[in-house]
């Protein structure tokens, strides 16, 4: 079974020089219960749909499953999503042999930064570049499916 390990921080210093590569994410979800998420995604040019399992492990591991759909499809169900489309650009900043998803919140969520590393180990080290702030894996105030329904605010 497909498993993320996911570490969240937010973002207290300028990352924007080491930015390698940006993208314009729009997303919703079709269904977010306790025990998964159904997520839609426009990335770009291309459509995505994500089903998400419940966390272990403070947070940090939990069941992933994507598969990329036509962009055509996603936007028609983007149409029929829960309330609460979440906008963002996705920057990627390279950190040693890792690389970060820094992704700048639009709307609602106006001002919040929070920067993503996946990991191929829950302990496995990683670079921590001087702009990051604090974790906040494990804390769903920053899951993008609550995001999508309280904001930030």
């Amino acid at each position: 079974m497909p498993q993320e390990i996911e570490r969240k921080f937010t973002v207290s210093g300028n990352f924007r020089p080491f930015v390698t590569q940006s993208i314009r994410i729009t997303q919703g979800y079709l269904s977010i219960v306790p025990e998964r998420t159904v997520r839609i995604r426009v990335k770009g040019d291309k459509g995505y749909i994500t089903v998400k399992g419940t966390t272990s492990n403070g947070g940090i591991g939990r069941f992933e499953w994507e598969k990329e759909i036509p962009l055509s499809e996603a936007r028609e169900l983007l149409e029929i999503c829960e309330p609460g489309v979440i906008e963002k650009t996705r920057y990627l900043v390279p950190a040693g042999k890792h690389s970060f998803e820094v992704d700048e919140f639009h709307g609602k969520n106006e001002g919040l930064i929070i920067a993503e590393i996946e990991l191929v180990s829950e302990d496995e080290a990683f670079e921590k570049p001087s702009w990051l702030g604090r974790e906040v894996t494990g804390d769903a105030r920053y899951y993008n499916s609550a995001l999508k329904r309280y904001g930030n605010k």
